[in-house]
């Protein structure tokens, strides 16, 4: 007959399992860790740490609450969170949720976030999106989502709870730094789709126009085919509006500059801790924009990640002037690194640095000219015509003081050429260069 055993007895046996197991683990590691020091350190908090595990399993009150998956689970999300607001840890359910999220067809807000100073900020909203008709602004905080405050959620777990199905509602409580407003709303999810380049027109003086909305694998090839339209149209200079452009794929940003800059012209590189970490991207189509265009390119609070990369690598380059307001400052690399479970770590590596070797990450790009927009000037570039529900088919100096900005600076060719200049001198090429085809990546 088998002699019954007390519950910490058990207890006990599983904690020297979890403790052996985990010591396993970090002798695989533990030769890495020498090098980085610490790994006496390491050891004593696995110790810790599984002590800690013992006593809630044991004494915790709530016996529904003290699963050793979760438990664990919650321990490696916890350890990944203090990192920074990119990393995170999926397990194996997570994982496959998002694979299914995207593939496949789900509606959503329109609205790009990131966690910036403990809050989740909308980096951008989509023109004509159900955020964007909403009213919700850059750098608006979303507090709660439902009856759920999202200081409590990952940013994982907050982009699925912003997703689901088309037509489905979803309340969202926001704070407005600027206006130190909180306000509610309530929102009707809806399929997003985002052309890439448009509102390719001539303005009234001679100047081309287009808004690049969002780097897509096919923008280069869509702003090549603009840039063909106004260069028939005689556009001898050229406003390209990146504003609330919350980036997008870095291999179409490497691209987009290509056309304005010489094969192998250095667009951004990336640093980490590790020398394999460090990559240059490089220019490999070669001016498609005639050499003698003068360009501006519009930027703003809602401009991040790929549109940085744009933005500072001509501003480098002195290829194009900058008008508008400071960009978001997101330009960090993620790698999904999968699991020996089923899960994944989303792994912040590297960052991104523009030619003159500046950070973007955090910092921003500063404009050559800086003018603010109003809060209700904000929220027109994003509204659709009252008309119509189309976007605006026009775009217009009269009530738009920073493409007005650009204008007179592009029809000042002194001031122009004083502003517009090269901002570094170049760099040896790294023997790891990535020319852009090969540079396919999400830019964070």
């Amino acid at each position: 007959m088998p002699i019954p055993r007390s519950k910490p007895f058990w207890l006990t046996i599983l904690g020297v399992v979890l403790a052996v197991n985990l010591a396993a683990g970090f002798c695989v590691y533990s030769k890495e860790t020498k090098k980085q020091g610490g790994g006496a350190e390491a050891l004593d908090k696995v110790g810790v740490m599984m002590e800690t595990l013992q006593l809630i399993r044991q004494d915790y009150v709530d016996a529904d609450n003290v699963s050793n998956g979760e438990l664990m689970d919650n321990a490696i999300r916890g350890m990944v969170a203090t990192l920074d607001p990119f990393s995170s840890y999926m397990t194996p359910a997570e994982f496959q949720e998002m694979i299914e999220m995207t593939e496949g067809r789900f509606g959503g807000l329109g609205i790009h976030i990131m966690v910036r100073n403990e809050r989740l900020t909308v980096i951008a909203p989509m023109e004509g999106s159900p955020a964007a008709k909403a009213g919700i602004l850059s750098g608006d905080q979303i507090i709660k989502i439902g009856e759920e405050e999202t200081e409590s959620l990952g940013m994982d777990e907050a982009m699925s709870r912003l997703r689901g199905e088309v037509g489905s509602p979803v309340d969202l409580t926001l704070h407005r730094p600027s206006t130190q407003k909180t306000f509610s709303l309530t929102l009707t999810r809806a399929e997003i789709n985002v052309p890439s380049v448009t509102e390719v027109q001539m303005l009234d003086d001679g100047t081309g126009y287009l808004r690049i909305r969002e780097f897509s694998d096919n923008t280069a090839e869509a702003l090549q085919k603009a840039l063909k339209e106004v260069a028939g149209k005689k556009a001898k200079t050229l406003v390209i509006d990146l504003r609330n452009n919350p980036g997008g794929v870095l291999e179409s940003s490497v691209d987009a500059c290509s056309l304005f800059l010489p094969p192998k012209s250095l667009v951004v590189y990336t640093e980490g801790r590790r020398p394999s970490q460090r990559e240059e991207f490089l220019t490999t189509r070669g001016y498609k924009a005639p050499r003698d265009l003068r360009v501006a390119i519009l930027i703003n609070q809602g401009s991040a990640s790929a549109a940085e990369i744009m933005s500072a690598c001509l501003q480098d380059w002195g290829r194009a002037v900058l008008v508008g307001e400071r960009s978001f400052g997101k330009g960090s690399v993620q790698n999904l690194i999968p699991l020996s479970d089923g899960g994944a770590l989303r792994l912040t590596t590297a960052h991104y640095y523009t030619p003159s070797r500046q950070i973007i990450h955090e910092h921003g790009v500063d404009p050559d000219v800086t003018l603010a927009l109003t809060e209700k000037e904000q929220a027109k570039l994003l509204q659709p015509d009252e008309a119509t529900g189309d976007l605006p088919a026009k775009a217009s100096p009269a009530t738009d003081r920073q493409l007005k900005a650009a204008l007179d600076l592009l029809q000042a060719p002194k001031e122009f050429d004083a502003k517009c200049r090269k901002r570094f001198k170049e760099l040896p090429t790294m023997a790891n260069a990535v020319p852009a085809p090969a540079a396919k990546a999400a830019a964070r």
